[in-house]
């Protein structure tokens, strides 16, 4: 079967997006002293970027948003599946705009950056597990 050429770039790009902001997190803990605010952040991005590729791939429609209860809903039309993976990924929502501006809490614990980030590789990961390897960055 011959795949559609624009819906496994358009893939793949969100794809490659999303593994930036996991590198980015990654880089982000190694800091000394860590970034942990931003790592957390990078987290949110890439689960994010990760259920707006699957979304790519089928070729469905998704809002300018942030929400992964949102993007994680409309992902389960596609494989039920990624329900327990869609509830817990609720939670890394708030992070696109926690710690990101001055007055906002402090940082989050390491432990809790740590979490969001295996969070959002989990993510990643079973995303990537329901796509043709043609559109793996």
């Amino acid at each position: 079967m011959r795949l559609d050429p624009a819906l496994v770039a358009d893939t793949r790009a969100w794809l490659t997006k999303a593994g930036m902001d996991l590198r980015a997190g990654e880089l982000l803990l190694a800091a000394v002293p860590p970034l942990l605010g931003s790592a957390a952040f990078h987290s949110q991005q890439a689960a994010e970027k990760a259920l707006k590729a699957l979304l790519a791939w089928h070729d469905e429609p998704f809002r300018k948003t942030h929400s992964l209860e949102e993007l994680g809903q409309q992902a389960l039309a596609f494989d039920t599946a990624l329900a327990p993976l869609v509830d817990r990924a609720a939670l890394l929502t708030q992070y696109a705009w926690k710690y990101r501006y001055p007055g906002e809490p402090e940082e989050p614990s390491r432990k809790e950056a740590e979490v969001t980030l295996a969070l959002a590789r989990e993510i990643y990961e079973a995303v990537l597990a329901r796509l043709p390897v043609e559109v793996h960055p």
